[in-house]
């Protein structure tokens, strides 16, 4: 089909083009040879009139004027999918839809292994795939990257749909057998101790480090820094190290007789995360389907 001389499947191709960077990739994910997506790609430059993703070294970068179209092709396609094709498709029995859900490993273990259990005997047939908030950020779902982001509460923008999910406690670990740490530390065994912290984003550490800074006036030494909370675990172990996370995720290794909870020297904050999705597929039937799921599984943590 086209429009004012545009074929509007190109536009599919040219969202995934720009999100993926990469004619292989691409090719993979639009089901084409690498040699027909070259030839999207070469018919889109002469629409546009622009280079769009120019060669440089190994690697396809966005020329500018490609960057000002990436978000309102990624939005045109998810009113489509949202507000057309969704109410289309509004039967989870039947439905293959696919959900790319922004969510830490926490989440993941700690919520939505209950949530895909659910799924799998309601709806068969959608599938999900999983990208890391500390490697995606909130303008991936503006870009049509992701259907749902989890994160903290301090993350969510005022503008986009959004929910509470899970509010925990933060809580110390050590190693089973650190023999530097009993039951409870003192801050001066705090501020003395090696630490492992997550980065989230673009940012260096959990959300936690700036509230320590200016509430409780301290500095930890971070000597690890990890991209999700298993590997901070598995880089405690063995070492004289601490971290800080969420209870609910440490009670699981807890079990496993690998590492234990200390008493803190103070009260933390709580981490609260949020559920939040793109404006275009908050009547989404399908996507509003699996919110409701999210949310019936999370009030069990409440």
């Amino acid at each position: 089909m086209r429009f004012e001389q545009l074929d509007l499947n190109l536009l599919v191709a040219l969202d995934i083009l720009l999100e993926e960077q990469n004619i292989t990739r691409s090719s993979e994910r639009l089901h084409l040879s690498q040699s027909a997506t070259s030839g999207i790609l070469s018919r889109l430059r002469a629409f546009f009139e622009d280079d769009l993703l120019v060669q440089i070294g190994k690697k396809m970068q966005p020329t500018p004027f490609a960057l000002e179209l990436q978000g309102p092709v990624a939005g045109v396609l998810a009113t489509v999918r949202g507000s057309i094709i969704g109410r289309k498709a509004n039967n989870p029995e039947q439905s293959e839809r696919h959900f790319k859900i922004i969510a830490s490993d926490y989440i993941i273990q700690v919520l939505l292994r209950h949530v895909l259990a659910d799924v799998a005997q309601s709806a068969p047939g959608v599938t999900f795939e999983f990208l890391s908030p500390f490697a995606h950020e909130v303008n991936v779902l503006a870009k049509g990257g992701a259907d749902i982001m989890m994160a903290p509460e301090a993350v969510m923008l005022d503008a986009y749909p959004n929910t509470p999910l899970v509010s925990d406690e933060l809580v110390c670990i050590a190693d089973i057998n650190n023999k530097r740490v009993d039951k409870e530390l003192t801050m001066e065994e705090f501020n003395s101790l090696g630490h492992i912290s997550v980065g989230f984003a673009r940012a260096s550490h959990l959300s936690i480090e700036q509230w320590l800074i200016h509430t409780m006036e301290t500095n930890r030494r971070v000597e690890v820094i990890t991209n999700d909370f298993s590997t901070m675990i598995y880089t405690l172990l063995n070492t004289d190290r601490i971290a800080i996370l969420p209870r609910h995720f440490a009670e699981m290794h807890v079990q496993r007789e690998a590492v234990k909870i200390v008493k803190l020297p103070f009260e933390t904050p709580k981490l609260k995360e949020n559920m939040m999705w793109h404006p275009t597929l908050e009547n989404d039937p399908m996507h509003r389907w699996l919110r409701q799921r999210i949310i019936d599984c999370a009030a069990k943590f409440a």
